[in-house]
């Protein structure tokens, strides 16, 4: 696809944020609008926002439906308030400018095709590729299938149902007055099977790379294809799809909003499915940083020394916070300065390295499901029997333990506590919401560390506290 031969200024919506450390790439967030300059490369194309020009994956955007609307939201009213005649409006906004109905019929009709478009390449997957890879047994387990697949033939089956329950509210007389803010509401908690898919998404293009580089498998998937008609592009590009798909329902409901009047018997419904299809999407966004996160948390314990007992992946995925504190011991009030990293479910106490001060040895860990936190006035504590400033307490309910530890300045101490505080927070959603990771997803997660941590540390990498 070749733009802007003529002139013509094409607009992109940004899917998800496109962070970068290279001057030749435009840098983006979720929601960005982007003037697209050139896109005769399928994968990267040329852009600029504002002042800033530069190359993006084109599979992070959206072309714009509606090309005629201007780069900030299409004003109906005048600067004093009151409705502009048409005709004046399109003079101020371009001739190009259409009415609200007509901006909101293109919005449903894409809504409606494009839903069309992802039912079949969710059938082209399931059948083209599943059902065949099913069919041999000499090359892939159950458990591969799965790993490659994740749950999109639930997804498939979900899709299907809701693509009809759009159907059945569409207008095909008139577009425009389509109610189909009430089939998002009704399937927002359904859609929530996307968070398994993405979650496991990075071990399926891990899987496909690592079978990829064989040759039999790279012939059998392109037969795949070949067979079912698809166009050329290679199953891990398939695979990014879902991804894909269930980030780009908030930017076409709140297009859809902005092309609905406050009088439409759809607007309250829009309105409400545009924030719950966001909450989907954060939700999955979260789940994805978080998993991106066990690497950094793997390549931290492969640093430290001395390492006792089980991976900290075994139970967190989250570095909540980390400082030095004073830890005081009984029974002879011993006071040690350590390094502390909390986790969700634990807190990891560290000692540097006398010398090397980058160097950290373990030392030991608390189970943070069963304590209580206890915040201290400063002066004489009568368990330990001294002094102190700063303090607070961890309680151990099951065994009856006591740890008392001491920050160096009060703020230091308040950070703490808000620490302690947001890790219950933390352990609660994730119970809430269902997050977990994958036995797969820990493991590859140790060995990338491990292989890393024994060919060397890489150039420009931090220090092992700093770079969480």
């Amino acid at each position: 696809m070749t733009l802007n031969t003529k002139r013509v200024v094409v607009y992109a919506e940004a899917l998800w944020d496109h962070v970068t450390m290279d001057d030749q790439e435009l840098g983006f967030k979720a929601g960005d609008v982007i003037e697209v300059m050139d896109a005769t490369n399928k994968e990267w194309w040329w852009g600029r926002i504002l002042d800033s020009e530069g190359w993006f994956p084109a599979s992070f955007v959206r072309l714009r439906v509606n090309q005629d609307e201007p780069m900030e939201d299409y004003p109906m009213k005048a600067e004093d308030g009151k409705e502009e005649d048409a005709s004046i409006a399109a003079r101020r906004y371009g001739v190009g400018q259409i009415s609200k109905d007509q901006m909101r019929t293109n919005v449903i009709n894409e809504i409606i095709s494009t839903e069309r478009d992802y039912i079949k390449h969710l059938k082209d997957i399931c059948e083209g590729y599943i059902k065949q890879c099913r069919k041999r047994a000499d090359m892939f387990t159950e458990e591969q299938l799965k790993t490659i697949f994740g749950n999109i033939e639930d997804i498939y089956k979900c899709q299907k149902k809701f693509v009809k329950a759009l159907e059945k509210k569409f207008n095909k007389d008139h577009p425009h007055l389509s109610e189909v803010g009430s089939c998002f509401l009704e399937y927002q908690t359904e859609f929530q099977i996307y968070s398994e898919y993405c979650n496991n998404h990075p071990n399926a293009c891990m899987e496909l790379s690592r079978l990829t580089k064989v040759n039999k498998y790279v012939y059998f998937f392109e037969a795949c294809r070949l067979l079912q008609k698809m166009i050329d592009i290679s199953l891990d590009g398939f695979l990014l799809t879902p991804v894909q798909k269930i980030c780009k329902y908030p930017l076409q409901l709140a297009e859809l909003l902005k092309y609905t009047n406050p009088q439409h018997r759809d607007f309250k419904d829009v309105e409400a499915a545009l924030n719950a299809m966001k909450n989907v999407a954060r939700l999955i966004n979260e789940r994805k940083r978080r998993l991106e996160n066990i690497d950094k948390i793997a390549q931290w314990q492969s640093s430290i020394e001395d390492w006792e007992g089980e991976d900290v992946l075994v139970r967190s995925s989250e570095l909540i916070y980390s400082g030095e504190l004073t830890k005081i011991s009984q029974p002879q009030a011993k006071s040690q300065q350590r390094m502390f990293f909390l986790f969700d479910h634990q807190l990891v106490c560290c000692k540097k390295d006398l010398l090397r001060r980058d160097i950290l040895y373990y030392k030991s860990r608390i189970n943070m499901d069963d304590m209580e936190i206890v915040d201290m006035e400063d002066g004489k504590d009568k368990d330990f029997n001294i002094s102190v400033k700063n303090a607070f307490k961890l309680l151990c309910r099951d065994p009856e333990e006591v740890y008392l530890f001491c920050a160096k300045k009060p703020e230091q101490k308040q950070r703490w506590l808000k620490a302690f505080e947001n890790e219950r927070k933390q352990v609660q959603l994730d119970q809430e919401t269902g997050f977990s990771i994958t036995e797969v997803q820990k493991k590859q997660a140790m060995l990338n560390a491990n292989k890393q941590h024994h060919t060397g540390k890489p150039k420009g990498e931090c220090g092992p506290f700093f770079f969480f």
